[in-house]
């Protein structure tokens, strides 16, 4: 009976020992899981911008209407953050009629207007190859998968088969735009090129998968943001971003149209008209850097339009209009100062002028409106005559060479960002 006792007491402690290596192997695993799901997680999909470009309305004095028919548009873009998937958006804003996409492709560009043999995707819409875009509208791709590095050129082609009415396009960029003889070519390897043109047609975003917490600068400026060179400062500051660690999840888009101004139309719709779609609408969108006011200054010298004169106070209100816009959708702001003119070839420095761009900058350092402060006059001013652009960095006394964009972009504390 003792023997029978000591056997079943033996039994139960190795029972109730297995029982705890048990529990203590499911603790490990639940912690495991957690840990796993975790990293998952971090990675989550997350649709972001990495490249933009403002829509806006042919038919001015730079860019008369562009009508395509039965044509094939290749145009190339060099995306920020790369990634495995991606979709892009199509914009009819200012159509004045339904746009017809009979066909849309996307790949690597190999040079020119020829692709990379074996990268053509193609796109499609809800699930179908082709779509009809109301006038004002915007369409979305579906995604697909593609292996993309940061700062890829990506060719998109997209097939009109019939007449588009006035094209909504964008102002000459830094990558060609290819127009192909008559037919559907967005597969094509090599495109049947009839005219080569540095404008965007239809094509407003493209987006990629990024991890989560990834993020969004929008440059919101004129030609000195968009560049008139074949760089820009907000291309250089992705380049800092990506080479630095704490900002590599941050891609960089450029929103400048040239000529731009805040408070009334001129090349293209005023940065207060279009504010919600070029900024607010970009999808993953976390900061925002607005450099404006330079044309609202000097356009009224060079048209000698006395009624579109503005002061201080008008730029000051509408700085103060981005701000809160921004703010209220969760966008940190940053402004940039104004940059000098006084040497510009095209004679818009005058004393009145050189007092309100002072009086903005001042406001700009010193009111305390802003998230942070980006003193691109500063760093491009001549150091023998505040007044007026480097000689050394400009092309013209108002637009940055390349070495000027570079040097913008440096002038950008990237702890702002981090």
């Amino acid at each position: 009976m003792i023997t029978l006792m000591k056997k079943t007491g033996l039994l139960f402690g190795f029972l109730l020992s297995t029982f705890c290596v048990m529990v203590n192997a499911v603790e490990f695993t639940d912690d495991s899981l957690q840990y796993q799901n975790s990293l998952r997680d971090s990675y989550r999909e997350q649709w972001i911008a990495t490249w933009a470009t403002p829509p806006t309305a042919a038919g001015t004095a730079f860019e008369p209407p562009k009508i395509f028919d039965n044509q094939t548009i290749r145009q190339t873009v060099r995306v920020s953050l790369g990634g495995q998937r991606f979709r892009i958006r199509i914009s009819n804003a200012f159509g004045t009629q339904a746009l017809k996409i009979g066909a849309a492709h996307l790949a690597l560009q190999s040079t020119g207007a020829a692709i990379v043999p074996g990268s053509d995707r193609t796109l499609k819409f809800s699930g179908l190859p082709s779509i009809s875009i109301p006038a004002g509208a915007v369409v979305l791709s579906d995604p697909i998968d593609l292996s993309v590095a940061a700062q890829t050129v990506l060719a998109v082609s997209i097939y009109v088969p019939v007449n588009t009415g006035p094209a909504t396009y964008v102002e000459g960029v830094n990558q060609n735009t290819y127009i192909s003889e008559p037919g559907n070519h967005t597969g094509a390897t090599n495109l049947p090129v009839a005219e080569t043109v540095t404008s965007n047609y239809f094509l407003a975003v493209v987006e990629v998968s990024a991890r989560k917490n990834s993020g969004v600068v929008i440059a919101f400026g004129d030609s000195v943001t968009k560049g008139a060179t074949p760089t820009n400062w907000p291309g250089f500051l992705f380049g800092r971003f990506n080479a630095n660690y704490t900002t590599q999840k941050l891609a960089v888009v450029n929103q400048g149209i040239g000529c731009n101004r805040i408070l009334h139309d001129f090349c293209g719709p005023g940065a207060a008209a279009r504010f919600d779609r070029d900024v607010l609408a970009i999808t993953g969108a976390t900061h925002v850097i607005v450099a404006l006011g330079l044309v609202d200054i000097i356009s009224p010298t060079v048209s000698g339009n006395v009624s579109e004169v503005v002061t201080a106070s008008d730029i000051i209100v509408g700085l103060k209009q981005f701000i809160e816009r921004a703010r209220a959708k969760g966008l940190k702001v940053y402004g940039a100062t104004i940059t000098p003119f006084g040497d510009s070839i095209f004679g818009v420095y005058t004393p009145e002028n050189e007092a309100t761009r002072t009086a903005v900058n001042r406001w700009i350092r010193t009111s305390g409106a802003y998230d942070g402060v980006i003193d691109f006059d500063k760093a491009v001013r001549d150091p023998s005559d505040p007044k007026r652009f480097w000689p050394i960095y400009t092309i013209d006394g108002i637009h940055p060479n390349d070495a000027g964009n570079e040097l913008m972009a440096n002038a950008i504390d990237l702890a702002l960002f981090e």
